[in-house]
């Protein structure tokens, strides 16, 4: 069985292939490693190995880790974040993926101003419609973009998505295709590059960097089975 650095150097070098294969550079998209349910020690042997951006989504856990590990690493809050939590999570993550509404957005610069911070987010879109999804719908995030940006705090840097789940990565390609056509018309309509897009995991990945996702955010094939 392949060990945990084996893996990770897999992980990178398919991110780096689909790169090639979509005339983008390798460079251009960073690997987070999704260590969420994931033990420190683990965390420690892919820091071993070179990675230095994690991922969490539990604020309790997640503070125990950082608090243990190399200050040098790197982490992104992803997944829900509900309003009570944002003051918790502000000082430890440099990136706050999936901000899924107006509503939080305003929660998190008003809690930035409090702070002295200038939260980085991303806007979470629900491409696919699914209603067991958060995010904006993509007709209403165009209607509220303006607004979102206009906040003296929050720092709107792109887009994350989630596809649905399938058995088939291929199956992803037209969400991720479209999160990126959104991206770019938005972009060419407000004149701020949105140039982030988080989107693809373990099983649909190499996909979403054909497509154009500057974000990857893979923990299974990684790390293993939870």
């Amino acid at each position: 069985m392949p060990s945990l650095t084996e893996k990770l150097e897999n992980v990178r070098e398919r991110i780096a292939s689909a790169a090639l294969r979509a005339a983008r550079k390798p460079d251009d998209v960073e690997l987070v490693a999704i260590s969420k349910t994931y033990p420190a020690e683990m965390i420690s042997e892919a820091a071993e190995a070179g990675q230095e951006l994690f991922g969490e989504s539990r604020i309790q856990e997640a503070l125990i880790k950082i608090s243990s590990l190399p200050s040098r690493l790197r982490w992104h809050f992803i997944g829900h974040l509900q309003s009570n939590k944002v003051r918790k999570v502000l000082p430890h993550f440099e990136l706050i993926h999936g901000v899924d509404s107006s509503a939080l957005a305003r929660d998190i610069d008003r809690i930035g101003a409090e702070t002295g911070l200038f939260p980085r987010v991303l806007l979470e879109v629900n491409v696919s419609g699914e209603g067991s999804k958060h995010g904006f719908a993509p007709d209403a995030l165009e209607t509220e973009l303006e607004g979102l940006l206009a906040m003296p705090r929050l720092q709107v840097e792109g887009f994350m998505t989630m596809a649905p789940l399938t058995a088939e990565a291929e199956a992803s390609r037209p969400y991720f295709a479209a999160l990126r056509e959104l991206r770019d018309r938005l972009a060419d309509t407000t004149g701020i590059p949105l140039s982030t897009l988080s989107m693809g995991m373990s099983g649909d990945y190499e996909v979403a960097v054909e497509e154009g996702a500057t974000l990857v955010r893979v923990g299974s094939a990684i790390f293993g089975n939870r």
